[in-house]
């Protein structure tokens, strides 16, 4: 085959998948998570309303996105071939699909179990006397005094709805006060108000029984129209593009930022949801006033907001049990991680192991006299998170502190913001990283007096610092004091906060620069050494797989012979199993009690086997458009355990394991005769 037909291959749109539908195939996977028994009963429930949160982003992101290209004019397509509006299509036929299986799970299985086991949410026609009348005084007391009635007629059009919220149509018989007929009304639920209410002891037969806001604003909806009746009642709630477009060149990126915050709110409709039982004529004027076809239609037996209605059950039975993530050994030994530290590497493997150690490093650091400097990146945080106060506190005792705060981490960026504000107020330095680049590095960094020397310590990590994340996602911790890494990452901060030329480093790979380009050549030393007869083989573990070269790379490995693994949670937009092709390439993916976070890339580099752990996926946007980190592994008792822990356990797992097929099918793994192998589960018993 010559280079010109190897060329022409390698860009067949038959060895790619489009990454929209990748994204839409892992949100049913999540679903499909709401089926399976071998999940406590509430944790069903709760795949359920992850999945209309991760459907909620699919389409205000990824549908808002494709619409967009349309409605531009725009006719290019990416790898897969496919045009927009093709996939928009298909995007509606799989989506509409989906919903009617979700609803059909939470009416057909998961409430019926849940009231098997006493908790029910009630219908209104199920209500005794003291429940209607405590629904009475709640609606008088709590409902009424915060709910705005619009009536629509000239004088008061279709209102603007804010982005997801829960909302009424009302058909109305009668005139109003000023002699007005009117036939329709809007009442929004101000989002003040509990979607899901908790009945009182006293007047439910034990167990936890709820009714929904919906139901009472429903039964109670004639009261807000005094004089006129109103004959029916359907919930709708409209979802509208949310993704920002900030302006690069603002003098301030925070008061820039602030201001399309409020736009997100009211973007363009891309999807409107309405109670099934609404007629017809109502929902062809909805679609209307919202500019959208009868594809962005959603028709639900149910609550139209399904994300809102999770309540806190005291059912631990119902429950994953809980765990205490493991502290490790050195650092349980000595109460100075900076003495731990100067030991060895520590490696933290969360959550199985705790997320305590990076805030005690911190903590430490604010309080010691020592130290003079703490640099930190912050993508994800929280302003109330015990990090930020300590970073503060670190200020305010006379340390020389730096955040580089990411302010536009998609959703989180008015938390951002206050992050921002509180370490200012205490002293710190704070900065926005770099024009036209997001700051996506995971990097603490600390330097310390010690006799007549300064010592750096470092953290860096696969995941957000998020103690909330670090109990729920996989993700990789290195705790390292060494020389050459800590001199990097000080390369790193200088080239975040000042300005220069982009600077060499000896052990960490960085986006936009380096990265890329060492993953190809690492790659294709894979494949020189599969043809000198020397051991080679991938390994790579990732969110998610888009970039083309790094695809196009990996066929040419797998062409070569070289056995190649990927790990991919989400989105993997390279096809495997293609005879001549992609058939030394198997994909798979974990869906499980934690989300699958940690980014690890194993080369087996000819029996001296290489492991890297990063905050980058292989995606265009990670090895283009942000600031990653890509950190080595090199002590050898660590590297083994990353393989053994973080790779091949998860390639073992034949129970919470799908498969991508040469079809673009995901079929889960089956363990049939074998004994049933969890990934995170092995992990839970051997780390725990």
């Amino acid at each position: 085959m010559t280079a010109a037909e190897t060329a022409i291959g390698l860009n067949d749109p038959a060895l790619y998948l489009n990454r929209e539908l990748s994204v839409l195939d892992f949100n049913l996977r999540v679903l499909e998570q709401a089926t399976d028994r071998r999940h406590p009963l509430i944790e069903r429930l709760n795949f359920l309303l992850i999945f209309s949160r991760n459907l909620d982003e699919f389409f205000e992101i990824r549908v808002a996105g494709l619409l967009q290209q349309v409605s531009f004019g725009r006719i290019g397509s990416g790898p897969d071939g496919m045009l927009p509006q093709e996939v928009l299509q298909q995007i509606s036929a799989t989506c509409h699909t989906a919903v009617e299986r979700q609803y059909r799970i939470l009416n057909e299985d998961l409430l019926p179990a849940l009231a098997a086991e006493n908790i029910r949410f009630l219908r209104r026609d199920d209500w005794t006397e003291a429940q209607r009348t405590w629904v009475r005084k709640y609606f008088k007391e709590q409902v009424l005094p915060v709910l705005t009635p619009i009536g629509l007629d000239p004088s008061h059009p279709f209102p603007r709805l804010v982005n997801k919220t829960l909302n009424f149509i009302v058909s109305l018989d009668g005139k109003d006060a000023f002699g007005r007929q009117m036939s329709l009304a809007v009442v929004p639920a101000p989002r003040s108000l509990p979607r899901v209410v908790r009945l009182p002891d006293d007047i439910v037969d034990g167990g936890d029984q709820h009714v929904m806001l919906s139901s009472i604003i429903h039964e109670h909806v004639s009261e807000l129209f005094p004089g006129m009746t109103a004959s029916g009642c359907f919930q709708f709630r409209v979802t509208r593009n949310a993704d920002l477009i900030v302006d690069e060149d603002a003098e301030d990126l925070a008061s820039a930022l602030k201001g399309e915050l409020l736009s997100r709110r009211y973007g363009a409709a891309v999807r409107l949801e309405v109670a099934d039982n609404c007629p017809r004529h109502i929902i062809d004027y909805l679609l209307r006033q919202f500019g959208l076809t009868n594809e962005a239609l959603y028709q639900v037996n149910g609550p139209v907001n399904l994300a809102r209605m999770l309540s806190d059950f005291d059912r631990p039975r119902l429950k994953y049990p809980p765990f205490r993530p493991r502290i490790p050994s050195l650092l349980q030994k000595t109460e100075n991680i900076f003495e731990a530290m100067q030991q060895q590497d520590i490696l933290l493997h969360h959550p199985f192991e705790s997320f305590a150690p990076v805030v005690d490093l911190l903590r430490q650091a604010a309080r010691d006299p020592e130290v003079l400097a703490i640099k930190q990146t912050l993508y994800r945080s929280g302003a109330d998170s015990e990090i930020v106060s300590l970073l503060a506190e670190a200020a305010r005792n006379g340390k020389e502190v730096t955040a580089v705060i990411e302010l536009r981490a998609r959703f989180d960026e008015e938390s951002n913001i206050e992050v921002a504000n509180k370490l200012q107020q205490a002293g710190a330095i704070v900065v926005y990283g770099i024009v036209g680049y997001k700051t996506h590095a995971k990097m603490i960094l600390v330097v310390r007096r010690e006799g007549r020397k300064l010592m750096r310590y470092v953290h860096l990590g696969t995941g957000n610092y998020h103690a909330g994340n670090a109990r729920l996602y996989t993700d990789y911790g290195l705790l390292t004091a060494s020389p050459e890494v800590s001199e990097d990452v000080h390369k790193i901060f200088q080239e975040l906060t000042g300005m220069g030329r982009v600077v060499r480093l000896k052990q960490l790979l960085h986006a936009p620069f380096t990265l890329h380009p060492q993953l190809l050549l690492m790659i294709e030393q894979e494949v020189r050494n599969q043809q000198a007869g020397l051991p080679a083989r991938i390994i790579v573990k990732v969110n998610a797989l888009t970039e083309q070269q790094i695809m196009q790379a990996l066929i040419r490995a797998s062409q070569a012979g070289v056995r190649i693994d990927l790990i991919v949670r989400s989105v993997c937009c390279l096809r495997p199993g293609i005879a001549g092709m992609t058939e030394n390439i198997q994909v798979r993916s974990i869906v499980g009690r934690f989300l699958e976070h940690t980014r690890v890339f194993y080369f087996e580099n000819g029996g001296d086997p290489k492991v890297f752990c990063s905050s980058a996926d292989w995606m265009d946007r990670n090895l283009f458009q942000r600031v990653e980190t890509c950190f080595p592994i090199n002590d050898p008792g660590l590297r083994r355990r990353i393989i053994e822990e973080g790779l091949k356990v998860y390639l073992n797992d034949n129970t919470q394991a799908w498969l991508l097929q040469a079809s673009g099918e995901w079929l889960r793994a089956d363990a049939g005769d074998a004994e049933p192998r969890v990934a995170q589960q092995i992990l839970l018993d051997k780390l725990v």
